[in-house]
């Protein structure tokens, strides 16, 4: 599936067509993501400030799908851990951008070429177009050789 067809077919996915979620941009060589939440009366919380979960939701699938992208079909790239850290009150449409650099998908192969698992950390900041930081949300990333190309044993 292409980038553009998929950016696309996130903007009709319900979880994020219903949560004002828009990915706004999903490079060609699947190395960057560029993806806004608005703030609406549907997906604000109690104090009128962007929802927690749907903050947490609009970066949800992008490293996992980027480095699966990046590294190719040998590998299995899952979603291990999740955290976020909320730093000040969301009061406006917010923006997330995802970079993946080939110095990050090179020691992704090195550090999983043996077979064995690699787990990984990366970080996005949600901030509004001012640059004000909302909040800060880490993922980590489950990599491995899939068993038909893992090295045989020793």
């Amino acid at each position: 599936m292409s980038p553009r067809l998929l950016r696309h077919l996130f903007n009709l996915w319900p979880p994020f067509l219903f949560s004002g979620i828009r990915v706004r941009a999903l490079s060609d060589d699947w190395r960057h993501a560029r993806v806004e939440l608005k703030l609406a009366w549907y997906n604000r919380n109690y104090v009128r400030t962007q929802f927690g979960g749907s903050l947490f939701s609009m970066t949800d699938p992008f490293w996992m799908m980027l480095v699966m992208h990046g590294l190719g079909p040998r590998y299995h790239v899952w979603d291990q851990a999740g955290e976020i850290r909320f730093v000040s009150p969301g009061r406006e449409n917010v923006f997330a951008e995802f970079h993946l650099t080939q110095e990050t998908i090179d020691g992704i192969h090195a550090a999983a070429a043996s077979g064995v698992k690699h787990l990984r950390w990366f970080e996005v900041d949600v901030r509004t177009a001012g640059g004000t930081l909302v909040a800060q949300v880490r993922k980590q990333l489950y990599v491995r050789l899939k068993p038909q190309y893992r090295p045989a044993p020793p």
